[in-house]
């Protein structure tokens, strides 16, 4: 009798091993599956920043893989090496300033980009000083130099902008250094180049703590409402891959509607991963500075008033000979759909 209960309690132990067995094999195979089902995008970012929160919370919340996406995410390291890889078809779809598009619609290529979906509305990047300064002046610039990025780029002209509303001509009244690209731009100025560095978060609030310079303005707040980020894709490429676009734009529109529902802690704590150098405090501060200034987009549509707004900025610059009509580049089909879901 004994012998018969030990006998059982083999083929029990057996029994239940082989039903662990089964269901790790199933849930592997299903998750390998699951995985080759997604399809593969690869998206060529402008700078890795927090300023771009919305989409980090995408990705780690799963909001591209709940919509069958699978992201490659790339860093370009400004505008026009992103516009690059999105012409050369290095990447689907490209993440900057609607500024890129309206230059190579100019440039009368037949397949030119078209912004789909819009993320950020203020500039993001913050004026940093070589010393430290109190109740800070925009006139504090004149006779100064200032590393501002590329020229032609929207950093560049929304500062130019922001200097001329505070009565300062960017052609005599400072030096504006250009030479430098825009990963760079830290670099150069902790290593003792200019007076004033525009730069984004997180390296703003590092170079800060550093002891390298200090934060004194914020470029965005200082000029207003403006279309500073977006997604586009080459004309054909949408046109061949409307639903891939949909879902795209479905998952940031998600990630757009998170960001503004939750705390700074709780954004900072979502997104970590993509800035494993940084703190969770840093974090919640700088997307603290990003909320008070209100950066992000409620939504992905790109409005008429934001693009004549960005089109009078480049025309401002000197940068924009010939404006660009508003439906041959902004396309809100996808954004529109998003929203109605």
């Amino acid at each position: 009798m004994k012998k018969k209960s030990i006998v059982y309690l083999v083929v029990i132990v057996l029994v239940i091993f082989a039903i662990l067995l089964l269901t790790f094999m199933n849930n592997t195979n299903s998750s390998k599956n699951n995985k080759e089902s997604l399809q593969k995008l690869k998206v060529n970012e402008v700078t890795r920043s927090v300023f771009y929160a919305p989409q980090y919370v995408a990705i780690n919340k799963e909001f591209f893989k709940k919509s069958g996406i699978d992201i490659e995410l790339m860093t370009g390291q400004g505008a026009d090496s992103v516009m690059t890889s999105v012409l050369s078809n290095q990447c689907d779809i490209g993440f900057a300033g609607p500024e890129a598009s309206i230059y190579v619609y100019n440039e009368g290529k037949e397949d030119y980009t078209e912004v789909f979906a819009q993320m950020t509305k203020k500039d993001g990047s913050f004026l940093v000083a070589r010393n430290k300064t109190d109740n800070f002046d925009w006139k504090a610039l004149k006779g100064k130099t200032v590393i501002p990025g590329r020229k032609g780029g929207v950093p560049y002209m929304t500062l130019e902008y922001v200097l001329k509303q505070n009565g300062i001509d960017p052609r005599t009244d400072l030096i504006l250094d250009d030479s430098i690209k825009f990963d760079l731009m830290a670099g150069a100025f902790s290593s003792g180049n200019a007076d004033y560095v525009t730069l984004f978060e997180p390296t703003a609030s590092t170079t800060e703590a550093s002891g390298k310079g200090f934060v004194v303005a914020s470029v965005g707040e200082a000029a207003g409402e403006i279309p500073y980020t977006a997604y586009f894709a080459k004309k054909s490429y949408i046109e061949n891959n409307e639903e891939t676009i949909q879902n795209f734009t479905d998952a940031i529109y998600k990630g757009q509607v998170w960001v503004k529902e939750h705390t700074a802690k709780e954004i900072a704590e979502a997104i970590q991963s993509f800035f494993p150098d940084t703190d969770i405090e840093s974090l919640t501060t700088v997307i603290q500075n990003y909320k008070d200034i209100d950066a992000w987009n409620e939504t992905p549509v790109l409005k008429q008033e934001a693009f004549d707004r960005l089109q009078e900025v480049m025309s401002m610059a000197g940068e924009l000979d010939k404006k660009v009509p508003y439906d041959k580049i902004i396309n809100n089909t996808f954004a529109e759909k998003s929203i109605n879901k």
